[in-house]
């Protein structure tokens, strides 16, 4: 059974950096893919960033904007999204997620973590 577990989140100041990580276990080999998305209240879930476990590929989300980078520990089964030059519009619920690849519809889902940026 696929699980996905979030952690890492909290409140930041503006200007912050704060690191998520995303645990996974029951992987098998057909998911290459671990994505991290975002929702904010009354707004839609929007992708952040992904990477291919298999050779480390990443493909950042408008979300990104070049402040968020995305890394892996295949040993340890997680992913690492290090965010920095935190923005109060940052504020949400982060999600990583699995799938086969990083432009696939469906994606197994972990239960989220709240980030927030305010001073």
């Amino acid at each position: 059974q696929v699980q996905l577990v979030e952690s890492g989140g909290g409140l930041v100041q503006p200007g912050g950096s704060l690191t998520l990580s995303c645990a996974a276990s029951g992987l098998t080999l057909d998911y290459d893919a671990i994505g991290w998305f975002r929702q904010a209240p009354g707004k839609e879930r929007e992708g952040v960033s992904c990477i291919s476990r298999r050779d480390g590929t990443t493909y950042g989300g408008d979300a990104a904007e070049g402040r968020f980078i995305l890394s892996r520990d295949n040993a340890k089964n997680t992913v690492y999204l290090q965010m920095n030059s935190l923005k109060p519009e940052d504020t949400a619920v982060y999600y990583c997620a699995t799938a086969t690849h990083c432009s696939a519809y469906t994606w197994v889902w972990g239960q989220g973590t709240q980030v927030t940026v305010s001073s």
